[in-house]
């Protein structure tokens, strides 16, 4: 047997987390009601709830002026975004997969550093002096 069949994939546990995780997204979204979608759904459904957290939040401060202001940003926000979704869906789908190929880097990189910072490989010398205060 070769060294690599010998090993197990380092990454089997989580690609097979992923997969459960999206098939259970996937079953959830079903027995909703709710097809898969595309990013540009999913972006238009998450904007939609945020402005109603927000709208919630708001009426709980009663201040007419803070409404007021708060629903004019959102209706701003949807007057700039619907018609590029609209005339551009393609558009949401590449911006997510590049968000998702943007956080794949960033958490290799995270994940590089992290395991030279916790393995201690780097040099047992340290620069910090030690200053006795007794």
């Amino acid at each position: 047997m070769s060294e690599a069949t010998d090993r197990p994939d380092a990454d089997a546990w989580a690609k097979a987390s992923a997969e459960d995780i999206a098939a259970e997204h996937a079953r959830r979204r079903t027995e909703a009601g709710q097809g898969a979608g595309s990013a540009g759904e999913e972006l238009r459904r998450l904007a939609e709830a945020v402005g109603d957290a927000v709208n919630d939040r708001l009426a709980t401060l009663r201040n007419p002026a803070v409404q007021m202001a708060a629903q004019g940003v959102i209706s701003q926000v949807r007057s700039v975004v619907e018609p590029i979704k609209d005339r551009n869906p393609d558009l949401f789908d590449h911006l997510t997969a590049a968000g998702a190929e943007l956080l794949a880097a960033y958490r290799s990189a995270v994940a590089g550093a992290e395991s030279r910072w916790t393995s201690g490989s780097g040099s047992s010398r340290s620069t910090a002096e030690h200053i006795d205060l007794d």
